[in-house]
């Protein structure tokens, strides 16, 4: 027998290069007679499917008297429908594999379903049961009333919570939507009614402000043949969930006249909204620092902020990723590498630009030990306004590497596929834009990003401090920096 020796090894190590770039998946695109918009990513393999359902809601939407009403509407909207009591539903959604919830944001509805996609036209046609025909059974509600009751005692009770309630009513004009919880107050949320949740349903559900996204193994089944059979005959104010005959359910739906940029650029579309009503705006004593009291806190929690960009921002948001990433995006960025690997203040502080409607936020938030509240507010005071200074060749191009790179992990999944696109939907955009910005930010260059973020931070901070205020108070006020107030936990 011959025997032959076993290749040369290469003389050195192989070379490593770029990876190439990387887009997001590219949905197949329907749109149902009655105007829904329908989105199927394909991702091989993956037999459990992550459908989401968007319907466009701007939280200002709500009256002001019954703020909270959008949130207890999407929690009861499983709790039983003119077919299946609560616990039927739960029954068939269990047999077929499935769970399924909803949520309100500061643009609208969102239901998500995750099932196998051979149960998927089963688990469907529940999804259509709660979101067009739910009973809101009064007990639900009162239940869905009491705990939301409890939920806003533990938020207070919470120094981040508290910390980022308090933000937002100082931030905020006392008038605006966005200086009050988004799931509603103890003076709202204690007087709503079955029939305030089916009125506010009845109100809001329009085929032509919706989108239904599934993502997953969509060659197994076919799912624009499903979101028509189970959607299809969903007509503009038929939802039936609002008393019979009652003179105050409204006839017509509240989007009646603006048109909006297609979901797709390449997607023909009826959908129409009216203006919505004036958010985002700041109040003219927001520069100021608020400390709320918790006595014997061994801890401080520090938050605060000022105004940013939306996605929609001129010049586009490939920066703000990169400059949260950046600042504060990690335990290398440069807050933690002073306040928690330099000084020992902190076991971690983060940064997030937070696009809202009409613009956004730019948030740091962490805590830090009581005694030394001053000392790392004023240290990371310095450092976000040193930051306007400038940034260096090898940090950017590392950031900018760690948020491109790291893209295709972040979306490998059919639900996080599934999340991204709803959450583009109800902004008016699609995931071309997710494509887009990851393209952009392998250009950016130190001077555009530089100038990004002094476009923004301007060092117009509203503070807020949840500590012991007779330990921290009078060594913040000793820095000088704003008005500083305390208010009772």
């Amino acid at each position: 027998m011959t025997q032959t020796s076993a290749p040369a090894a290469p003389a050195g190590r192989p070379r490593v290069r770029q990876p190439g770039p990387w887009a997001f998946p590219v949905p197949e695109v329907g749109v149902l007679d009655n105007g829904v918009n329908v989105l199927a990513y394909h991702a091989p393999g993956q037999l459990v499917w992550s459908v989401r359902l968007g319907v466009l809601a701007p939280l200002a939407s709500e009256p002001r008297a019954q703020e909270g009403v959008g949130t207890l509407m999407a929690r009861c909207l499983d709790e039983g429908s003119h077919r299946y009591t609560a616990h039927q539903m739960a029954e068939l959604l269990e047999r077929r594999g499935g769970a399924m919830g909803a949520g309100v944001g500061d643009r609208g509805l969102v239901i998500e379903l995750d099932v196998p996609a051979r149960n998927a036209d089963a688990a469907l046609e529940l999804m259509r049961e709660a979101l067009l025909e739910p009973a809101f059974p009064e007990h639900e509600v009162r239940r869905h009333v009491r705990t939301r009751l409890a939920e806003i005692e533990q938020e207070r009770a919470l120094p981040s919570q508290r910390a980022a309630l308090e933000f937002v009513r100082t931030f905020y004009h006392h008038q605006d939507r966005f200086s009050r919880a988004t799931a509603g107050e103890p003076p709202t949320i204690a007087e709503l009614t079955r029939d305030d949740v089916a009125h506010h349903h009845h109100r809001i559900l329009d085929p032509r402000s919706a989108t239904l996204i599934v993502a997953g193994d969509v060659a197994v089944v076919d799912p624009l043949a499903m979101a028509a059979r189970w959607f299809g005959s969903w007509e503009p104010g038929n939802a039936p969930s609002a008393p019979a005959g009652d003179p105050h359910a409204p006839t017509t739906p509240i989007m009646p006249t603006m048109p909006i940029m297609p979901i797709m650029p390449t997607m023909p579309t009826s959908q129409t909204l009216p203006p919505w009503p004036p958010v985002g705006v700041r109040a003219d004593d927001a520069t100021r620092v608020v400390i709320v009291d918790r006595p014997d806190s061994v801890q401080s929690e520090l938050y605060l902020g000022c105004a940013g960009p939306d996605r929609q921002v001129s010049g586009g948001w490939a920066p703000y990723p990169v400059l949260s990433f950046m600042v504060g995006g990690s335990p290398q960025a440069r807050i933690d590498t002073v306040l928690r690997e330099e000084l020992g203040y902190t076991y971690g502080i983060r940064c997030v630009f937070r696009p809202r409607i009409g613009g956004g936020l730019f948030v740091v938030s962490g805590s830090v030990r009581s005694e030394v509240t001053a000392p790392a507010l004023a240290e990371l005071l310095q450092i976000l306004d040193r930051a306007r200074d400038g940034f260096g060749e090898a940090e950017v191009r590392d950031s900018i590497d760690f948020v491109r790179q790291t893209a295709p992990g972040r979306y490998a999944t059919a639900d996080a596929l599934a999340d991204e696109a709803a959450a583009r939907a109800l902004e008016g955009l699609s995931t071309e834009h997710t494509t887009t910005t990851l393209q952009q930010m392998a250009d950016l260059t130190p001077e555009q990003l530089t100038q990004a973020y002094r476009r923004y931070v301007d060092g117009a901070w509203t503070i807020v401090v949840v500590g012991d205020a007779a330990l921290i108070a009078d060594p913040i006020r000793a820095l000088g920096v704003v008005e500083v107030s305390v208010v009772e936990a």
